[in-house]
């Protein structure tokens, strides 16, 4: 079953990219994550009562499990929205945030003390390689500064977010640790709104579907299955799946939103694949 969940999270994860453009047609970035987490915390907290998990937890495991939730949720989540919003496609935003693995590979070194084998390097770079041909490179001159920028602090928050995550000394239970992490996200996202944003949403129907599987799919589906991941594996290991995310959409896109899928596209993905297998293989001694 374990071995399955990383292709279940990937179908999922990619997914959310085919859904963002219909929320931002309907909100404000801000407001719609802030909508969707105030949901999800209130999912979290009302499975910990069923389950009969404790709630209230010592300050640090609070504040440790607080702040990966506004890292991945309010900074990452936030600039990914922000980005599509100032006209960022979704494509170009997902190969950006999948530079992900490389950055973590880079920091789970010196700051998590993992080794980084060669055959994890290797299939890093065909994974980068793969997503790259499925995406390609036609950025031209119509990407928005801002959306560029805050792409960047997405890659730059999910990176950090994962580290900080598989660095946690808690062993609270995952339902606790996502409650609190929806809550840090959702006060992320209040507190811009009140600060710097004018909040609107449009609640129409494609914008309730959208959200609904953003919310059930997404935050309780998806979101549950990497923290399990980043608990039970090495992080640079996780991460290396995120690499089947951006040919993944392009697939979905291709099937559900019509867009168009090249021969160079599934040769990319195959690549990907290949990549994601030697990255994430346990080496038998």
């Amino acid at each position: 079953m374990i071995k399955i969940l990383p292709f279940i999270f990937v179908i999922l994860w990619s997914s959310a990219f085919i859904t963002t453009k219909p929320l931002i047609d309907n909100s404000d970035p801000f407001s719609a994550l802030a909508f969707r987490f105030f949901i999800v915390s209130i999912g979290f907290y009302i499975y910990c009562i069923f389950t009969k998990q404790k709630i209230f937890i010592n300050r640090k495991n609070l504040i440790e499990s607080f702040f990966s939730g506004v890292l991945f949720h309010g900074f990452y989540l936030g600039g990914v929205f922000y980005s599509v919003s100032k006209g960022m496609p979704t494509a170009i935003a997902a190969l950006i945030v999948t530079l992900q693995p490389i950055l973590t590979n880079v920091l789970s070194g010196p700051i998590l003390k993992e080794k980084v084998s060669f055959n994890q390097w290797l299939g890093i770079l065909l994974g980068f390689l793969g997503s790259t041909m499925v995406l390609g490179w036609d950025i031209g001159s119509g990407i928005p500064v801002y959306g560029f920028i805050a792409t960047l602090i997405s890659l730059i928050a999910i990176t950090a977010s994962t580290i900080w995550q598989k660095k946690l000394s808690n062993n609270l239970p995952l339902q606790v640790s996502n409650f609190y992490q929806a809550l840090g996200g959702f006060t992320f996202h209040l507190l811009i709104i009140i600060l710097f944003i004018d909040p609107y949403i449009n609640f129409t129907k494609t914008f309730i579907i959208a959200m609904s599987h953003q919310i059930f799919l997404v935050s309780f589906g998806a979101f549950t299955i990497l923290m399990f991941l980043i608990k039970k594996n090495s992080a640079s290991k996780t991460v290396s799946i995120f690499f089947l995310i951006p040919p993944t959409s392009a697939v979905m896109a291709w099937l559900f939103l019509n867009e168009h899928l090249t021969t160079l596209d599934l040769v990319g993905f195959i690549i990907a694949s290949i990549g994601v297998y030697i990255a994430t293989r346990s080496r038998k001694n």
